[in-house]
C-alpha cells in the first residue's frame, strides 16, 4: 500500500516534529516517525501501475490551487495502541480534492484504504501512534494541552510516500499549479 498525502508547510511541519519530538523525550514515544514527515493522509491504495498514477497525480496538481486547511483541538482513534491527533476540518476545497482522488485513483487501484472512503474519512495529522498504551493517554494529553492547535496551513502539493521497511518514504512530490515533478 502507498499514502497519498500533502506534506505541510515548512512552519507547520517544524510545530508538528517539535511535539513528535517532545512527546519522545517526555514519554518515550516514537511510534510515529515511522513517517518521517508531517502529513495530511488523503488515501492509501494498491496501485499497479506507479507510472499511471504518477502521470494523474501530476495533471491533478497542475489544475490545482493551493488551499488553506484549518485544524482545532485534539483527538483519539481508541484502541490498545491510541492515536494522538490534531483534527483537520473538512472544507469544500478539502472535500473536492479528497473526493476527485478517491474516485479516480480508486479506478487504477486493486485495493482503498477503508479508513479513506468520503463517508469515514477523519483528516488528522498525528503526534502518536503505534507506541501509546490507554495509561499514557491522560499524561500526554495533559502535556498537550498546553498547545494551541488552532491552526490555519496552506497545503500546495500532493505527495506518494511508499513503505521502504519499517518506514514510509517520500516517493514523488507534486506542486499545485505547476507541472513539475519536486524530486
Amino acid at each position: 500500500m502507498i499514502a497519498i498525502t500533502s506534506l505541510l508547510d515548512k512552519n507547520h511541519s517544524a510545530r508538528v516534529s517539535e511535539l513528535t519530538e517532545n512527546l519522545e523525550l517526555k514519554f518515550g514515544l516514537n511510534g510515529v516517525k515511522i513517517t518521517p514527515y508531517p502529513h495530511l493522509t488523503l488515501l492509501t491504495a494498491e496501485v499497479p501501475d506507479m507510472e499511471e498514477l504518477k502521470q494523474y497525480l501530476e495533471l491533478t496538481c497542475f489544475e490545482a490551487p493551493d488551499f488553506t486547511i484549518r485544524t482545532t483541538g485534539l483527538g483519539i482513534f481508541p484502541g490498545p495502541t491510541p492515536v494522538v491527533y490534531i483534527p483537520v476540518l473538512r472544507t469544500s476545497p478539502l472535500n473536492q480534492l479528497h473526493a476527485k482522488l478517491h474516485r479516480d485513483i480508486s479506478e487504477m487501484s486493486s485495493e482503498m484504504g477503508l479508513y479513506y472512503n468520503p463517508n469515514m474519512w477523519l483528516p488528522h495529522i498525528t503526534l502518536a501512534l503505534g507506541d501509546t498504551t490507554p495509561a499514557m493517554l491522560g499524561p500526554v494529553l495533559s502535556y498537550l494541552c498546553n498547545y494551541n492547535f488552532t491552526w490555519e496551513i496552506t497545503l500546495d502539493n500532493i505527495t506518494i510516500l511508499q513503505k521502504c521497511g519499517e518506514y514510509y518514504l517520500k516517493e514523488e512530490e507534486f506542486r499545485f499549479g505547476r507541472r513539475e515533478l519536486i524530486s
